[in-house]
């Protein structure tokens, strides 16, 4: 999936527990078979090869997957759609070629095909059909945590009672430490790579961030988040990073990047009315903001 994958687990048994982690790997290796971009005959790029011509028959989970991003969709306004792959990629190259934004006009222009209304679902046939000519969906706003959380019901399945798959920083965690202490969760700071600026006690919960600091462009001073408006075709700012506390790993990764885009006040607003669900927002301005139901150490 373009990411790397850290699995532990708590057992009594290395030789088993070794077999789960293999049998969680393949179940990795399965969705990504599934969903990636980058394979003629995914169900992912079957449904894009023929948008607007036909519906495809795709696997059922898929289908469902598919049903859950809409829910996204509907309770972000937007901010989250899976038919983001239909922006137009020579306009976002987020290296040190890219001295300017592109026209308000022309970054529109490069959006008009991202409507995640125009992904029908049917349900009876077991179909995908893309309205729109050149539309293109992809999970890379929900895969991770999707995979992630497979995995972890492998593993449960298979009897590990506390462990962690982490996927690039999207985790899930069960159980319990050996010492019996919860899972103690480090939240970036988006400044210092690979160092925590506060951390959280969980279990059975999963984490997921979303920043500007992995990808970015600085254009007259000002920093520019890889992640695009999906109705407007701009990178967002404002936000350094958001990170989701939620009870599954897929809704933590569904949300992390609608909170950018939606900005401070408006993605707090939306993380108060979910039940069960915390948020963190670090702003531009290094500025600590949480939802109501979370106090950081």
């Amino acid at each position: 999936m373009g990411n790397r994958f850290e699995i532990s687990v708590l057992a009594d048994d290395e030789v088993y527990a070794n077999i789960c982690i293999d049998t969680a790997v393949g179940e990795i290796q399965r969705i990504e078979r599934l969903l990636t971009t980058f394979s003629d005959d995914s169900d992912t790029n079957r449904i894009n090869s023929l948008a607007g011509l036909r519906a495809v028959k795709v696997e059922r989970e898929v289908i469902e997957l598919i049903n859950r991003s809409r829910r996204i969709s509907d309770i972000t306004q937007g901010a989250f759609d899976i038919s983001y792959g239909s922006i137009d990629k020579k306009l976002w190259n987020f290296d040190k070629e890219m001295k300017s934004l592109p026209d308000a006009v022309t970054a529109r222009r490069s959006v008009r095909l991202i409507n995640y209304k125009n992904v029908i679902v049917d349900e009876k046939e077991g179909t995908v059909f893309l309205k729109e000519k050149g539309m293109r969906i992809g999970f890379g706003g929900i895969g991770k945590g999707y995979a992630a959380e497979k995995a972890k019901n492998i593993l449960q399945k298979m009897g590990i009672g506390s462990g962690i798959v982490n996927a690039a920083g999207d985790l899930t965690a069960w159980g319990f430490q050996a010492n019996r202490q919860p899972w103690t969760i480090g939240i970036a700071d988006p400044d210092v790579k690979h160092h925590p600026f506060s951390s959280l006690n969980i279990t059975n919960m999963a984490i997921a961030t979303s920043g500007n600091y992995e990808k970015y462009v600085e254009i007259d001073g000002k920093k520019y988040s890889h992640t695009i408006d999906p109705k407007t075709g701009l990178p967002v700012s404002g936000i350094k990073s958001a990170t989701i506390i939620a009870p599954n790993a897929e809704l933590a990764d569904a949300l992390a990047t609608p909170v950018m885009v939606m900005g401070i006040t408006a993605g707090l607003h939306l993380i108060n009315q979910l039940p069960g669900i915390s948020c963190i927002i670090i702003s531009d301005h290094n500025k600590v903001f949480t939802s109501d139901n979370i106090k950081l150490s």
